[in-house]
């Protein structure tokens, strides 16, 4: 997008970032919820309001930021909070809990890209409407697939780590949740040295292509 302004990179990436990761964050609460831990739900996080999942940092400022430097696409929400004890299974349920912020990304990933299909066919390309959303249903395609790609890494705190941490052995869970308190630091130090976009990018273009080789695009 290197023909528009900043100003329209913003309006039109505000939208699909804000969905990804408050859809992200809900389906979190929604599956703690159905497993019986109501924390989420008490704290007022069960919810697909943006305002209470939006971190100022995480949700806004960084990715404007990295946006705007055209470089890897990255942010969070607040997490959602979830107490273990409330379920039944606790390593199994979490692991549920855990996957289904993914899982919402690529289920959010399919509506954009029918979307623009929706709006090739009906729309065409000649209207601005049909360029924004079009350009917006590509951002909502990519900030999808980047989040489910991101969040399957298995470093805790990210989804795929606590997936992992669920299926360990207990001993094995222990030693590697002990890892925890430096999971950010890894990110940021790989995403700052260019190796987070070396691993992620060609897994993130492979199902970008195939996502559009669904609808002909």
């Amino acid at each position: 997008m290197n023909e528009l302004s900043d100003i329209q990179k913003i309006a039109i990436w505000i939208l699909p970032v804000l969905f990804a990761i408050t859809v992200h964050e809900a389906a979190h609460a929604w599956v703690a919820y159905k497993f019986g831990d109501t924390t989420a739900k008490q704290q007022g996080r069960l919810s697909f309001n943006p305002i209470v999942h939006i971190d100022l940092v995480g949700t806004i400022i960084l990715p404007c930021v990295l946006l705007l430097l055209g470089g890897f696409l990255f942010g969070w929400a607040k997490p959602v909070p979830v107490n273990a004890r409330n379920f039944k299974n606790p390593r199994r349920d979490m692991a549920y809990v855990a996957a289904a912020g993914p899982i919402s990304n690529l289920i959010m990933a399919l509506f954009w890209v029918l979307m623009i299909k929706v709006v090739e066919l009906t729309l065409g390309d000649q209207s601005s409407a049909a360029t924004y959303l079009f350009y917006t249903g590509m951002a909502g395609v990519a900030i999808n697939v980047v989040l489910f790609v991101l969040n399957l890494l298995p470093v805790l705190p990210l989804d795929g780590g606590r997936v992992l941490y669920s299926l360990l052995p207990h001993r094995l869970a222990w030693q590697y949740g002990q890892l925890e308190p430096y999971g950010l630091i890894i990110l940021v130090v790989l995403l700052v040295s260019g190796a987070l976009s070396w691993v992620l990018n060609p897994l993130v273009r492979g199902l970008q292509n195939v996502l559009f080789m669904l609808i002909g695009l």
